[in-house]
């Protein structure tokens, strides 16, 4: 199974999700890269398997320049650019296309707050991506720490994500 986790993170929470997600799933991947959306292939090997996509909720959604400039001026230590919501835009996929799961860190466990792992899932699901599932990681703020737990528990989920089915 090759494995590419790509995130978005502006405080660092987003970040550390994704490399406890990494650490979990190499169990069950011959092929692990984790990588800042940055960074990420704008084009995806049909040899891929598994996409996973993380991003912070940002006004209920996905990151937009302007949620990332606002974050920026209160001391957020990144500001990907392009983030998570362009870089699926332009997206190239193969055939065949790989099973995506989304994952998103935010404040607090309400419904009301939104989320970006369901924005992640739609966004795919347009570029004709099949999606797994999706997962919410709570931090206590918005710079964060992350809740007790919550590093372990995506640990678990990168862990379940490449398990033999």
């Amino acid at each position: 199974m090759e494995t590419l986790i790509v995130y978005e993170s502006l405080w660092g929470n987003t970040r550390q999700v994704a490399e406890e997600v990494a650490r979990g799933a190499r169990e069950g991947s011959d092929a692990l890269t984790l990588c800042a959306v940055a960074d990420a292939p704008s084009s995806l090997t049909p040899s891929l398997t598994l996409l996973v996509i993380g991003a912070p909720t940002h006004a209920f959604s996905l990151p937009t320049p302007s949620s990332r400039a606002e974050a920026r001026s209160e001391g957020a230590a990144s500001s990907h650019t392009p983030g998570i919501r362009e870089w699926l835009a332009g997206l190239t996929v193969k055939t065949p296309p790989p099973t995506v799961a989304a994952f998103d860190t935010r404040q607090g466990r309400s419904f009301l707050v939104g989320s970006a792992a369901k924005s992640i899932a739609r966004a795919a699901k347009r570029r004709a991506l099949i999606v797994s599932e999706t997962a919410d990681f709570v931090v206590t703020s918005r710079e964060g720490p992350l809740e007790q737990g919550e590093l372990e528990r995506a640990f678990a989920w990168g862990r379940a994500l490449t398990a033999p089915r």
